[in-house]
């Protein structure tokens, strides 16, 4: 089933396409996997520190996630399946985690996971049997491009309130922010496709220089590092089945659509080879590694940006080297060592990360109405966005008895619902 066309070694120094069908011989696939693996690296580990899950569990998750992904879709679309950011407000909202460390509601967290994760796959099923166009009805650039926003400025009060607990620790998120722009301004090929985890690591050795030289701050840690084992077994979890969580986070499926379409789509553009037909099966993937993610005490998993940045900078489409990452995540994710350097990041670094990976999730969604030329004269389309940006950003809460729905669930279902209603009559634009 999974049959890939070979092409010589030469193709990748002469900057040939290589299509999803086809694949480098295996030492040049295993490179290529590894740089996909790093460019997922910074943003699959971030989101579960964010929300008190084990970085161990997301990364072998991850991995995992990928492989059920490439084996579902039949090896046809390239994509590595990483933590989703679409998760954090409403995971920190369910398990009232206020962070760092460990989510002592984790269990809370994970069946809620689960339950969108099988939202999901239902949503898969139906798109492989009747195909996508009733998604694109109730979920057009408008309404996705707010809601994606919506996610990164839910999000804001996190490492501004919560991140900083020092003057001393404000002003290193102010360093590690600048370090972040820095290297994405300054910065060229792979170097700026890391610029997280670049920023991440630069930021960090300044810290150790002010605090464990200079004296200004917490010193940095890094004893667990050296006590902890290279291999051994992550810290699994299991989930607890909560109504009320189960509601808020299932919803999160509808971010996770929007974003696999837009992947398939940018995918497609860039290769010429019609990946729709492959939508159902992609979403099912997705939502089955998902749920398989949530079971184990991982992050709910969706496909990466980065990936289609890698792909565009190198025109290598070869399914091959998700296969090649997600084996090398599995075997990360046993080692340790490799979460206790995770855990050893300080608060206020991963803080001024976190500015930085939320504002860009804001900005994502606005690009989506750039992208599509959204017609803001439109006032549909102008109520739709305005409504639902205030909505997220200010944590409207609707209670239905004991469940209350929060800010990204409201901004989410009224995005939807709004624009429905709003598209029975067409009012006459703005002038």
């Amino acid at each position: 089933m999974f049959n890939w066309t070979e092409k010589p070694a030469s193709t990748l120094a002469h900057g040939g396409v290589i299509a999803p069908d086809e694949r480098l011989p295996w030492p040049q696939t295993g490179v290529m996997g590894v740089q996909h693996l790093i460019a997922m690296f910074g943003a699959t580990v971030l989101a579960p520190i964010l929300m008190g899950f084990d970085p161990n569990v997301a990364i072998l998750m991850s991995g995992i996630g990928t492989l059920i992904f490439f084996i579902v879709t039949g090896g046809k679309v390239p994509s590595y399946l990483g933590s989703s950011f679409a998760f954090i407000g409403v995971v920190i909202a369910a398990s009232g985690y206020a962070g760092p460390g460990p989510n002592a509601n984790l269990g809370v967290a994970l069946g809620g996971i689960i339950a969108c994760g099988l939202v999901y796959t239902v949503i898969g099923a139906i798109v492989q049997a009747v195909g996508t166009g009733w998604i694109e009805r109730f979920m057009p650039p408008v309404v996705t491009g707010a809601v994606v926003a919506v996610i990164g400025l839910n999000l804001a009060g996190i490492p501004i309130k919560n991140m900083a607990p020092t003057g001393f620790d404000a002003w290193m998120q102010g360093i590690t922010f600048v370090c972040v722009a820095l290297v994405a301004v300054f910065t060229s090929g792979m170097l700026q496709r890391l610029l997280i985890l670049m920023g991440l690591i630069i930021a960090s050795l300044i810290y150790a220089v002010l605090t464990n030289v200079l004296g200004m701050g917490k010193p940095l840690d890094l004893s667990g590092i050296a006590n902890a084992a290279w291999f051994g077994m992550p810290n699994f979890s299991a989930p607890v089945f909560e109504a009320n969580a189960m509601l808020l986070i299932a919803p999160v499926a509808i971010i996770l659509v929007a974003e696999n379409l837009g992947h398939i789509k940018a995918v497609t553009a860039m290769t010429g080879r019609d990946l729709d037909k492959y939508m159902g099966r992609a979403f099912m993937g997705d939502g089955v590694a998902t749920m398989v993610a949530g079971s184990a005490g991982g992050t709910g998993v969706t496909t990466y940006a980065e990936n289609i940045g890698v792909m565009a900078a190198t025109k290598i489409y070869s399914t091959a080297i998700f296969l090649v990452a997600g084996l090398m995540a599995v075997l990360l994710g046993f080692s340790p060592k490799f979460g206790a350097l995770i855990q050893a990041i300080p608060l206020a670094v991963m803080g001024g990360v976190s500015i930085v990976v939320f504002g860009l999730i804001a900005v994502a969604g606005a690009k989506i109405w750039v992208d599509n030329r959204v017609d803001f004269s439109d006032n549909k389309n102008l109520l739709v966005a305005a409504i639902t940006l205030i909505l997220g950003t200010g944590d409207y809460t609707l209670k239905f008895g004991q469940f209350a729905l929060g800010g990204i669930g409201t901004a989410t279902f009224g995005a939807i619902i709004l624009y429905a209603l709003l598209s029975r009559g067409k009012a006459p634009a703005r002038r």
